[in-house]
């Protein structure tokens, strides 16, 4: 008579499979760890959003002659329908932006695509391939008129957080076509990069706590 046999129980740790603490891929030694891979929040089209886009360790030149001129022509042809920049500030790593979006995918989509124009012009200004940003984009909506204002400081000044020695506006910002400033600055009517607010908080609301000194610096 033929004998019968049966399967053994094969018993397997219970670490494997599923999701476990501490897994996935590490970051690199010496790099700030990147903007966590979440859902985003919703967006609300009445709340302006201080945006801001970090390069990869090979690009920290943002500011240079050579890649600058390219950023900006960049930057004033990513205001799309829905979607709109009405501030900025570039830094040698990094580009700060205010903006407005009609609605969550406007958001997300313009500020891809502000990011994939950027890219494409310092890699045909510099001749070179590859990544030019290293991460997602960080986003924080600004919900009231005082959180503005702070916004606008920290972004139209951020030269000075980086170099304490600046003083006047910075060139390599939209600062000269801001029309919140104290004193008086003559403000270019034409080849204007940035778009008019349309919020209210944006466009009216932050002058509630005063305008803006061309010495201000922006907080830490």
């Amino acid at each position: 008579m033929a004998r019968r046999c049966s399967q053994l129980p094969l018993a397997l740790p219970p670490t494997w499979g599923g999701r476990r603490r501490g897994a996935g891929r590490k970051p690199t030694p010496g790099k700030k760890t990147g903007v966590p891979h979440r859902t985003r929040p919703p967006h609300v089209a009445t709340q302006p959003v201080h945006a801001t886009l970090r390069t990869t360790s090979a690009v920290r030149c943002l500011r240079s002659s050579r890649a600058f001129p390219a950023v900006l022509r960049a930057m004033t042809a990513a205001s799309r329908r829905g979607f709109r920049i009405i501030h900025f500030s570039i830094q040698d790593d990094h580009v700060h932006l205010l903006v407005e979006a009609d609605s969550r995918e406007r958001l997300s989509g313009g500020l891809r695509g502000v990011a994939i124009r950027i890219a494409r012009a310092v890699n045909r200004a510099f001749g070179r391939r590859g990544a030019v940003f290293g991460d997602r984009y960080h986003a924080r909506a600004l919900a009231t008129p005082r959180e503005v204002r702070h916004a606008l400081v920290y972004v139209l000044m951020n030269r000075k957080k980086h170099d304490p020695g600046t003083t006047g506006l910075d060139p390599c910002s939209s600062a000269r076509w801001f029309h919140g400033w104290r004193e008086a600055v003559r403000v270019p009517e034409h080849d204007t990069p940035v778009v008019r607010p349309r919020t209210w908080l944006a466009a009216v609301g932050w002058r509630r706590h005063g305008l803006i000194s061309i010495a201000a610096r922006p907080r830490s």
